[in-house]
């Protein structure tokens, strides 16, 4: 079992899921259920199934969940696309948010590959 809170990528996913959630505040009302739901959900699942790996028996099921956070953080970055594409956003925020994404991303994948 890991303590979740030590590590930087769950740390950096905090923040990143805290702007999201400010980001999303200007979007469109009837995106409420849409795009914004779907982009809230995919980020906290980011730092959920994180947290949840920590919380597991062995180093294999923590892979796993590593795994599903890697998922729902390609799911991000898909919305991310999309809501750029719409304009729903300042361009550079996005790119500010899109980097940062990225950067996650690879500490994911880090991780991932130390567990193999």
């Amino acid at each position: 079992m890991h303590d979740f809170k030590k590590f930087k990528v769950w740390q950096r996913t905090r923040i990143f899921t805290k702007e999201i959630y400010l980001l999303t505040n200007s979007f469109p009302q009837e995106e409420r259920f849409g795009i914004t739901g779907q982009i809230r959900r995919a980020t906290v699942s980011i730092s959920n199934n994180f947290a949840e790996g920590c919380g597991r028996n062995s180093d294999k099921e923590f892979k796993q969940f590593l795994h599903y956070s890697y998922g729902s953080s390609v799911e991000v970055e898909n919305l991310m696309i999309l809501i750029s594409d719409l304009d729903f956003a300042p361009e550079d925020k996005m790119r500010i948010l899109y980097e940062e994404l990225i950067e996650i991303q690879k500490m994911l994948f880090t991780l991932i590959k130390k567990y193999e």
